[in-house]
Parts: structure tokens; C-alpha cells; sequence
């Protein structure tokens, strides 16, 4: 009998002899794993001002549970079109950067996708990063795997930067084709173990926008007590081309970005719930 296979684990067969003693100093993921830890990345960056505080040092891992109609990295959705990587390889990258980093109070983030396709691999990276970079560390995730992150994992994750892109399930699901309430329980979840939690909200018009919509997510992030800042995300097509050159079609050609005022209007929305939005 063969186990069914998450993100990177490796099959464990039950007549299988017992593993071998993990080497001295090996990290969780590779105890659990007995090899050196890899996984498919889309790319890697540095970025200021929207992966979390401070310039960070950004992996973007491959593979995504949800199809999001505004998705802008649609060449992400897929594992298979990301290239391998050694854990190690991401860690060198990133040890380039410390000193840059850490003076402007930044960290590392990985992202994607959805890190939480491949938990032993985005474990690995955010113990590393955490212990042998000394880099604040956080979790770009839509939640909707968020099953699959161990309390170890989460342990080494300063900070989640949660979206919600809905609180009507109807149009959860519409948005992204998937279910609203994985998201919903790991953010209690997140809640329960005092975790940092930033939301991001994608105000799309015509589709997100309805301020009963904004108003069930704002009550809902309120009444965490952990959501330190919530990210109003005005949609925008700048990821069209690339659904085009995927030869895919871009539903929300004809939807325009929102205004100022909308943008504001659902921004007073969250700040009347005692959320520092922004």
C-alpha cells in the first residue's frame, strides 16, 4: 500500500524496512525525508513593499491548487513548468543578500503559486532561512492547503500573508473554483497559535467589490485578533499577456480596475472594524 503523495513527501510503503538514523544537525524536512530536499521554483527575487516588511528575498515556488480569473502569474499554476532546485542551491541564493536585507528589516517569503503544494520542500526553506540566515521568515499562501502546514512548519514562519479573495462562497468559488472554507479554518487555526496574519483582499469590480462581500471579510479578519494589516489589492490586467501567451483566455478582459474612490470606500469598510488598512 502506497501513501498518497503531498507536495514532495516520498511514498511509505508498509512492509518497507525502517529507515535509517537521520545525520547529525539534519534539518526537520530532512529527517523526515532521508535526502536532500528539492522542488519546483518558478523564479526568485528581491522585492520591497509587497511580500512582507522590509526588502525581501522572494521564492516563487510552481504549482497552484486554485485557477484565480485575475491571477497574474498564470505561468505559476502549474508544477511541472517550474525547474528543480536543491534546497541548498535557494539557501545560497539567498545568503547573498543578508546583509542587505537585514539592514532594511526584511526577511525571505516564499510564495508562488501555493508554497503549500509542496510543504517538505517550503518546510525545509523556511527552517533554513530562519535558523542558519537569521532572516524573519513569511508565508505568502491562499490558505485553501492550509492542512498541510505541520505546527513544525508554522513554528518557522513569522509572519502569514493570508488572502482572502471572498466571504461569499459562491463567489469564492467563481473567483477561484475552488472552496472558501479551507481558508476560513486555517485562518482560526492561525488564530489559535497567535500567529502574525496580514490579509490581502483583491477588490475586483463587478465580482469582489459588494460591500456586504468586504464587510464578511473584515469582520471575519477582525475577529482573529492577529490581523495586524490588511492589503487592499486594486485588480489590474497586467497579467494578461501571459494568459495569452499560455494560450489561455482571460475572462476579465472588459473589467475595469477600480478607482480611488472605491478603493477608499472599501479601505473604510475594514478601518471601521478597527483594521489598519491599507
Amino acid at each position: 500500500m502506497t501513501a498518497v503523495l503531498l507536495g514532495n513527501e516520498i511514498p511509505v510503503r508498509a512492509a518497507a524496512p525502517a529507515a535509517p538514523a537521520a545525520p547529525e544537525g539534519a534539518t526537520p524536512a530532512g529527517a523526515a525525508t532521508q535526502r536532500p530536499i528539492s522542488g519546483s521554483v518558478h523564479s526568485w527575487d528581491l522585492s520591497t513593499g509587497v511580500d512582507g516588511p522590509g526588502t525581501r528575498f522572494v521564492t516563487f515556488l510552481s504549482g497552484c491548487p486554485l485557477s484565480c480569473l485575475y491571477c497574474h502569474n498564470p505561468d505559476t499554476m502549474k508544477m511541472r513548468n517550474g525547474k528543480r532546485y536543491a534546497a541548498d542551491d535557494i539557501v545560497a541564493e539567498a545568503a547573498k543578500y543578508t546583509t542587505f536585507i537585514r539592514a532594511s528589516g526584511g526577511g525571505a517569503t516564499i510564495s508562488g503559486g501555493e508554497p503549500l503544494l509542496q510543504p517538505v520542500f517550503a518546510g525545509e526553506l523556511f527552517h533554513r532561512f530562519k535558523h542558519e540566515l537569521g532572516l524573519h521568515t513569511a508565508l505568502d499562501t491562499s490558505g485553501f492547503l492550509g492542512a498541510r502546514a505541520t505546527d513544525a512548519m508554522l513554528r518557522d514562519v513569522d509572519l502569514v500573508l493570508l488572502d482572502i479573495k471572498s466571504w461569499d462562497p459562491a463567489t469564492y468559488t467563481k473567483v477561484t473554483g475552488r472552496e472558501l472554507q479551507p481558508t476560513l479554518d486555517f485562518a482560526r487555526r492561525l488564530a489559535a497559535l497567535d500567529k502574525q496574519v496580514h490579509v490581502r483582499f483583491v477588490l475586483v469590480p463587478g465580482l469582489t467589490d459588494d460591500p456586504a462581500n468586504v464587510e464578511g471579510v473584515a469582520a471575519f479578519a477582525a475577529s482573529l485578533g492577529v490581523v495586524s494589516r490588511v492589503d487592499i489589492l486594486p485588480f489590474h490586467k497586467l497579467g494578461e499577456a501571459k494568459w495569452e501567451a499560455l494560450g489561455k483566455t482571460f475572462t476579465l478582459h472588459d473589467t475595469p480596475s477600480p478607482g480611488p474612490a472605491e478603493v477608499a470606500a472599501a479601505r473604510e469598510i475594514f478601518q471601521g472594524h478597527g483594521l489598519y488598512a491599507v
